[in-house]
């Protein structure tokens, strides 16, 4: 893919993939091509199979800032005027929820790493990453009811899920900004740093370790405890059952076990690389 405008990419020796949000002369704001470009390289990260877990952090005083507001004037047009109009409407959200999607799809945990705001599409954004961490600045805003319109790419659907149901109604009603300590408390985020520096080395180190464990049980765990969060316990059980039965194995198990007693990283076989049916043939 072309080198995108609105991040920078990497790839550690640990097999940790690092996006990095670098606007932040525009609060990394997100415009039509940031979701290009996220959508691109998140397609590339999910199909290459060699990064083992990503870190997205930002530059600047805030994470983001949300969706760039000259781009209702001018890239996008929402025409309310006419029922295909509308329609429309429906079907561009459609194709930005799905970006942010990826990122809950993604066969590897992502980690967000976060500093002062987060604010509406961002908030979209975080809440469909595995952990977040955040600085002691931080905060949380629902921004879009103090624009008009109700948040619509995931922020009311995911929010719900991860923190008390009266406080994501209060955060959305009000548009009033949740704190880092706040949202310590609530559960939104996992630790919370005095600085951006702190922050983004236990975020790497975080995904390190992820990435020394078997990729497949991995990937294993990521299915099971998404669909725990959405089906009751006995379905997921259930789903648990066919799922360690299609992914077990009794080597990597083994050689977890020796590379614990030896005091040494582990060996184990990437998640194999995905190539897209229509490309086939």
């Amino acid at each position: 893919m072309p080198t995108p405008t609105c991040f920078s990419l990497s790839l550690t020796d640990d097999h940790v993939a690092h996006l990095v949000l670098n606007r932040p002369e525009a609060m990394n704001t997100m415009h039509p091509t940031f979701w290009r470009e996220l959508d691109e390289v998140l397609t590339q990260i999910h199909t290459e199979g060699t990064a083992r877990a990503l870190v997205i952090s930002s530059t600047g005083k805030h994470f983001s800032a949300g969706m760039a507001l000259e781009t209702f004037s001018g890239a996008i047009a929402m025409d309310d005027q006419s029922p295909e109009g509308r329609a429309a409407i429906f079907d561009l959200l459609t194709d930005m929820q799905a970006t942010f999607t990826k990122i809950e799809n993604l066969r590897i945990p992502v980690i967000c790493a976060i500093q002062g705001g987060c604010i509406g599409g961002a908030v979209d954004m975080v809440t469909a990453a595995c952990i977040r961490y955040a600085t002691a600045d931080a905060f949380f805003c629902i921004q879009e009811i103090n624009i008009g319109m109700v948040a619509d790419v995931g922020t009311l659907q995911r929010l719900p899920k991860l923190i008390p149901f009266a406080v994501v109604k209060e955060m959305a009603y009000t548009g009033r900004r949740l704190p880092a300590q706040r949202a310590l408390a609530y559960g939104l985020v996992n630790e919370v740093f005095d600085s951006a520096d702190a922050m983004l080395a236990a975020a790497l180190q975080c995904a390190k370790e992820i990435a020394s464990k078997p990729p497949i049980a991995i990937w294993g765990t990521k299915q099971a405890v998404t669909y725990a969060r959405d089906h009751s316990v006995e379905d997921s059980l259930r789903q648990m059952g066919w799922l360690q039965g299609a992914i077990w194995s009794n080597q990597h198990v083994r050689e977890s076990i020796v590379a614990m007693k030896e005091k040494r990283a582990g060996h184990f076989t990437a998640l194999s690389a995905l190539q897209p049916f229509k490309t086939l043939g």
